[in-house]
């Protein structure tokens, strides 16, 4: 009996055909979809905001028509790990290729920022940060002073922020929010508004009020009291922990005694509020009219006359108690000497004061 011939199925050959010009089409696809999607230059700006996903940014590449295809380039991101994008504005080309579009928005130095930082020092004042800010951003300097005068708008935060109190918006007060304004490092966008601005630095016043907040539960001295007396510390000098203790122990030794807390410098924070002056110019108009002028006045001054660092907040916090009514620095070196009497004081001044430096 004859065998019959078994015929070869030509179902995998078939099968093998189609995958291998699936592969090949599918090559041919991707490496088309990763060239660039001009031949001509085009620049185009390409902003990456803060807060983006991946996903976020190869759809706006695509609508920008920067690239080809979104599947592709989610595949090439993983593929070569080019998924750390920066936030900024990029100048791109429409004739970049995938890859140099995604290397650049993954190059930290690539985009132009559209952020700028500005430094709130210890013993700025209201203006001199309304200044800085003004300089780098679109908001006037003016906005921000009569946003920080707003008492409506400020008292409508005091839920958010436990140190504003009614307190501050006393008639005599110059800016409502001296005072309040935490030293820091900040990050604004250029283009902002004043309120934005105003409550980042006010949430990082909040951190500071935080963390201390025990020993402003505990203190004789009502919150506004404790920033004002911080300012005038701050104001009065700088030195390391002790002095800062020992100068807040004399102010408070003064206002528990009721004496006058004759600090000059609230005279300076007094007389610059009508006129430019020289460096001795406080020291030598004690009877300047005005609240601030605590050779006139008892008590404190009616609000803040500078920003303090949380390096003084914490020495009025924590005070050293001693029997010295009286301090002075010296002029040369910045020593500060302190004395009990007011005939050891004279003395201290006679030996380390020179108004002519």
């Amino acid at each position: 009996m004859a065998k019959r011939r078994k015929k070869r199925s030509l179902i995998p050959l078939l099968l093998i055909l189609i995958l291998a010009v699936g592969c090949v089409s599918s090559y041919i696809y991707y490496s088309q979809s990763i060239k660039a999607v001009s031949d001509t230059s085009e620049e185009v700006e390409f902003k990456v905001n803060t807060g983006d996903t991946s996903a976020d940014i190869l759809q706006n590449l695509k609508n920008e028509n920067l690239i080809k295809d979104v599947n592709v380039a989610k595949l090439y991101i993983r593929l070569y790990e080019l998924n750390n994008f920066k936030s900024g504005t990029f100048t791109l080309n429409r004739n970049m290729d995938l890859q140099a579009i995604l290397e650049k928005l993954n190059s930290a130095t690539a985009a132009a920022s559209d952020t700028v930082s500005i430094t709130v020092t210890e013993g700025d004042w209201a203006k001199h940060i309304a200044e800085k800010i003004a300089a780098v951003t679109n908001v006037k300097e003016d906005e921000l002073l009569q946003l920080w005068n707003d008492k409506e708008w400020i008292s409508s935060l005091k839920s958010t922020y436990p140190f504003i109190t009614d307190e501050m918006f006393q008639d005599n007060v110059r800016i409502y929010l001296e005072g309040y304004i935490a030293p820091n490092t900040y990050e604004f966008y250029k283009e902002t508004t004043a309120k934005d601005v105003t409550l980042k630095m006010l949430d990082q016043t909040k951190v500071v009020y935080e963390a201390n907040k025990d020993a402003i539960a505990k203190s004789k001295l009502s919150i506004h009291q404790l920033y004002t007396l911080a300012s005038i510390v701050q104001y009065e000098g700088g030195g390391d922990d002790t002095t800062l203790r020992t100068i807040a122990g004399v102010f408070y030794n003064r206002l528990n005694q009721g004496m006058l807390l004759q600090s000059s410098v609230t005279v300076c924070y007094a007389i610059d509020f009508d006129r430019q002056t020289d460096k001795q110019a406080c020291e030598v108009n004690a009877e300047f009219d005005s609240p601030y002028n605590t050779y006139l006045h008892k008590g404190l001054p009616p609000g803040p006359i500078e920003n303090p660092g949380e390096k003084v907040f914490k020495a009025v916090l924590n005070p050293i108690q001693t029997d010295y009514l009286y301090f002075v620095a010296d002029t040369k070196t910045g020593e500060v000497f302190f004395a009990k009497t007011l005939s050891e004081h004279n003395q201290n001044v006679k030996d380390h004061v020179n108004l002519n430096d």
